[in-house]
C-alpha cells in the first residue's frame, strides 16, 4: 500500500481548477438559462434533471477512470514503487468514486425532511424553492471543499481516523436505534438567536433575500430558509464526507463525488418530496451503511491487510441501500402518491 497519495494536489491542482470551472460553469448554464424564471419543477421535469445530473457524475467517473489508468502507466512516481499496477489501481479508484457517489446520493436522501421542514416553517412556495436550494449547493460547494481539504489532512492520523470511525458507528446506531421525533423549527436556538440579531420581515418580498424598511435593512423568510439550508449541509457533512473518507483517502475522488452528488440534489428534492414519507425503513439502510464504513475505518482495513476490497464496500453498500428503498415502498405501496 503506498504511504502517499495517488492523486496529489500538486500533480493534479490543474484538474482540480478544471472540475470547479466546469461546475461553475454547468450552474450558471441551468441557472441563467433553463431555471432564470422562479417555477416549481415537475415530476417530469425534475426526472429529467435528476437523469442529467447522475448520467454526467457516470460519464465523468468513467472518464477519470481512463485517465487514471493511463496517467497511472506513464507515473514514475507510482512506477518506482514495487508491486504497484496502474491498471488495479485504477479500478480501485474508479469503484471509489461509483460508492461514494451512491453513499453521497443516499445520505443527500435524508437531506430531504430538512428541507421539507425549512420550506415549510418559512412558508417557502415551491416556486421559489429552487432559488434557495440552487444558491445553497454553491455554499455548500465551498464548505464541502474545506471539509474535504482539513479531512484529508487529518486523515493521515491513526489516532483521528479511529475517531472518526467510532463517530460513524454510533451515528449509525443512533440512526436505527433511537425513536423518532417530531421536529419544530420554531424552537431551534439557532432560529431564535438570528431572529435577536437580524430584524426579519413578516412575510415573504418576491424573491428578494434582503429588504430596505424603515430604519434600515431587513432579511426575509427566504434568506431565513438559505441560511438553514446551509446549516443543514455542514452538520450533514460532518457525518458524510468521513464516511466517503472510509471509503478512500483520495482526496480527488472524495471531492468529485461528493460535488456531483450534491449537483443532483436540487432536481432530487422536488423528484422526491412528495414520496419522502413513504422511506419508512430508508434510516436502517442509512444506519447500517455508516455502521458498516465506520468499522471499515476501526478494524475492517486492518483486518484485510490495509484494505478491505472496494467492490464488496461497493455491494454492501448498493444492497443496504437498496433494499430499505424497495421495502419502503413495498410496505406503503397502497399510500396515495401525491400527483
Amino acid at each position: 500500500m503506498l504511504a502517499t497519495t495517488l492523486l496529489p494536489f500538486y500533480e493534479v491542482w490543474p484538474f482540480y481548477l478544471g472540475f470547479v470551472l466546469f461546475v461553475l460553469f454547468m450552474l450558471a448554464v441551468d441557472l441563467g438559462l433553463f431555471h432564470r424564471e422562479d417555477h416549481a419543477l415537475s415530476m417530469t421535469e425534475a426526472a429529467g434533471w435528476s437523469t442529467f445530473w447522475f448520467s454526467l457524475a457516470l460519464l465523468f467517473g468513467g472518464g477519470m477512470w481512463l485517465w487514471m489508468d493511463h496517467s497511472f502507466a506513464t507515473n514514475a512516481r507510482l512506477l518506482a514503487v514495487p508491486g504497484f499496477d496502474p491498471s488495479a489501481a485504477a479500478h480501485e479508484l474508479g469503484v471509489a468514486y461509483l460508492t461514494g457517489l451512491i453513499v453521497e446520493k443516499a445520505l443527500a436522501i435524508d437531506n430531504l425532511f430538512v428541507f421539507l421542514l425549512v420550506f415549510s416553517t418559512f412558508s417557502i412556495p415551491a416556486r421559489l424553492q429552487h432559488r434557495v436550494l440552487a444558491l445553497g449547493i454553491l455554499g455548500a460547494l465551498v464548505f464541502r471543499a474545506i471539509f474535504v481539504g482539513l479531512g484529508a489532512w487529518l486523515m493521515q492520523f491513526h489516532t483521528v481516523v479511529i475517531v472518526f470511525g467510532a463517530l460513524l458507528v454510533f451515528t449509525g446506531l443512533k440512526i436505527v436505534f433511537a425513536e423518532e421525533k417530531h421536529t419544530d423549527l420554531e424552537d431551534n436556538r439557532m432560529l431564535k438567536a438570528m431572529r435577536r440579531v437580524l430584524p426579519v420581515t413578516d412575510s415573504l418580498q418576491g424573491n428578494a433575500f434582503f429588504v430596505r424598511q424603515a430604519g434600515g435593512w431587513a432579511v426575509t423568510p427566504l434568506f431565513m430558509a438559505l441560511a438553514f439550508i446551509e446549516l443543514s449541509d455542514i452538520i450533514f457533512a460532518v457525518d458524510s464526507v468521513p464516511a466517503i473518507f472510509a471509503i478512500t483517502h483520495e482526496p480527488f475522488i472524495v471531492f468529485t463525488s461528493n460535488v456531483f452528488a450534491l449537483l443532483g440534489l436540487r432536481s432530487m428534492y422536488f423528484l422526491l418530496a412528495n414520496v419522502a414519507d413513504r422511506f419508512v425503513y430508508l434510516k436502517y439502510g442509512l444506519g447500517a451503511v455508516l455502521i458498516f464504513v465506520g468499522f471499515k475505518m476501526v478494524w475492517l482495513n486492518h483486518a484485510f491487510g490495509g484494505k478491505f476490497p472496494i467492490v464488496w464496500s461497493l455491494g454492501f453498500i448498493g444492497f443496504a441501500i437498496g433494499a430499505s428503498i424497495a421495502a419502503s415502498l413495498f410496505a406503503t405501496r397502497r399510500v396515495p402518491t401525491p400527483a
